[in-house]
């Protein structure tokens, strides 16, 4: 049985979840449903990242202790997750034990590998990206990433050796097998490597909230460095070394582009330093833009999926956001956007294919859901469907394999119009219809069941199927000719309830 490590990025306690964090979530979470279909052995991690100076200072603004800060934050992140219906297999915080025990036991290694050596640092510091700039990175003397004024810091630390491993990056990002997807941000990544690699302070002696230097306890380890090892130790690296070297070959990590130079480049040669010379495999989506701005900027991240699950529930927010947003480059988004990809795709067709087909089977086979025929236009048409959205997944590329499956949904929903059986009488002209209409409800079933695994599995159980359609293994579930007809059908409220916003 195959393998697959899925990992969000862990997300910053400073912030409340938005829909930008959705994004990214609800992504991981449908290749990693994907992946289950296939019958993967899937592990799938996301959780929070609460360390750092932002997070000791906005405590300190509250006056709380900064573990009830992050606390508090990492809770609402849990809510959200089990509100959308997240299948994450675990949910990891960088304040709990076992991670500050991997990331001391990993920099540890890397320090005894001579990889990290002490030095004073001076120059640019932003704490909301917390991390170090030089003049040369700053945009009219601001951030680059925040666009806001950065600090002056000089404070004593310890360096990792990114200029060791220029090479040994060069060679991962322009191997055979795959690094980073999409292409165009590995060769952002290998832009990065071949313009010139700098040594990183990777520790803190002004903030205690933090991961204990293991040689030197008056540093902490600083945030990023901290946080990007909880992908490790969410497998086992602090203590289970057989399930590490089981799982992290498997490793996939999704990210957004802007800690792409974290994931890219920081994070292998942490890695490599500390003796692991497997890497992982990154995939990068863009931004989500509202109004060409980036989602994440001061006034834009305050939409929470909540709100819009109150509009559209929790499946029709997962659809749009996979169905309206590729992976890859920016996107935008945008209210009406959501509404015209759910009245389009999941009220006037998906759901509207189940309600039409059942309603017809209880009037012309008495609720009796016919077998399909061997030889069905959509037999072929459900192929193609298949094959293109199975490609498309396997790519990371949901809203192409949604397009694909919906298609199929179209061309069965044509194929009621052409042939009209609601007009037929009953007999085995109408069963032969009715019956090749079932067989695309339960193969989209399927296929639909990483973006609306609830709704997928209302179809499959109206249309008499048992069990759910998360219970099949591709790619034998959807060949043609499974559904075994003689199964009671069932009418009922519409799936999708069209949408109508309120003036």
């Amino acid at each position: 049985m195959a393998k697959f490590y899925a990992t969000t990025p862990i997300y910053y306690v400073n912030d409340v979840p938005h829909v930008g964090h959705a994004y990214a979530t609800i992504t991981t979470d449908a290749v990693s449903r994907w992946h289950r279909l296939l019958g993967d052995d899937v592990h799938f991690l996301t959780g929070t990242d609460e360390h750092g100076l932002k997070i000791q200072r906005a405590a300190e603004e509250a006056g709380i202790e900064p573990i009830e800060h992050a606390t508090k934050t990492s809770a609402r992140f849990q809510q959200t997750w089990e509100l959308l219906n997240i299948s994450n297999d675990d949910f990891i915080r960088t304040t709990e034990d076992r991670h500050r025990q991997a990331v001391q036991k990993l920099l540890q290694k890397a320090y005894d590998n001579g990889y990290i050596y002490e030095a004073t640092f001076e120059g640019p510091y932003c704490v909301p990206c917390e991390a170090y700039y030089t003049d040369d990175d700053l945009v009219e003397g601001n951030c680059p990433i925040h666009k806001r004024p950065v600090e002056h810091m000089v404070e004593d630390n310890y360096f990792f050796k990114l200029s060791a491993f220029e090479d040994q990056l060069t060679e991962w990002l322009e191997g055979d097998d795959p690094s980073i997807s999409p292409t165009g941000y590995r060769n952002e990544a290998l832009g990065i490597v071949k313009g010139g690699l700098r040594d990183l302070s990777i520790t803190r002696t002004s903030i205690d909230w933090g991961v204990p230097v293991p040689w030197d306890t008056d540093h902490v380890f600083y945030v990023w460095y901290d946080a990007l090892i909880n992908y490790a130790t969410a497998i086992g690296y602090h203590d289970d070394p057989d399930r590490f070297d089981e799982w992290w070959p498997a490793t996939h990590h999704f990210l957004g582009k802007d800690i792409l130079r974290f994931h890219g480049v920081y994070w292998p040669a942490m890695l490599l330093a500390a003796g692991i010379t497997q890497l992982p495999q990154l995939h990068v989506s863009g931004f989500l833009l509202v109004g060409g701005e980036k989602m994440s900027k001061t006034g834009l991240n305050k939409i929470e999926p909540s709100e819009l699950v109150e509009d559209f529930g929790v499946e029709g927010f997962r659809y749009a956001m996979l169905r309206n947003h590729s992976f890859g480059p920016d996107s935008d988004f945008s209210y009406e956007g959501i509404v015209e990809r759910y009245n389009t795709d999941l009220a006037n067709n998906f759901g509207n294919l189940v309600s039409r087909v059942a309603t017809v089977v209880s009037k012309k086979c008495d609720g009796i859901g016919p077998a399909p025929t061997p030889d069905a236009t959509l037999a072929s048409q459900a192929e193609v469907a298949y094959r293109e959205a199975s490609k498309a997944w396997d790519g990371v590329q949901p809203s192409v394999a949604l397009e694909a499956t919906w298609r199929l949904i179209r061309e069965t929903n044509e194929y009621l119009q052409e042939t009209e059986p609601w007009k037929m009488d009953p007999g085995p002209e109408v069963d032969a219809v009715l019956g090749n209409a079932l067989e695309v409800l339960r193969i989209v079933s399927i296929l639909a069941t990483p973006a609306i695994p609830t709704a997928a599995a209302e179809a499959w159980r109206r249309i008499g199927l048992s069990g759910t359609p998360a219970d099949q293994r591709l790619p034998e579930a959807a060949a043609w000719g499974g559904y075994p007809g003689g199964l009671a059908v069932e009418t009922g409220d519409p799936l999708f309830p069209r949408f109508k916003p309120s003036a």
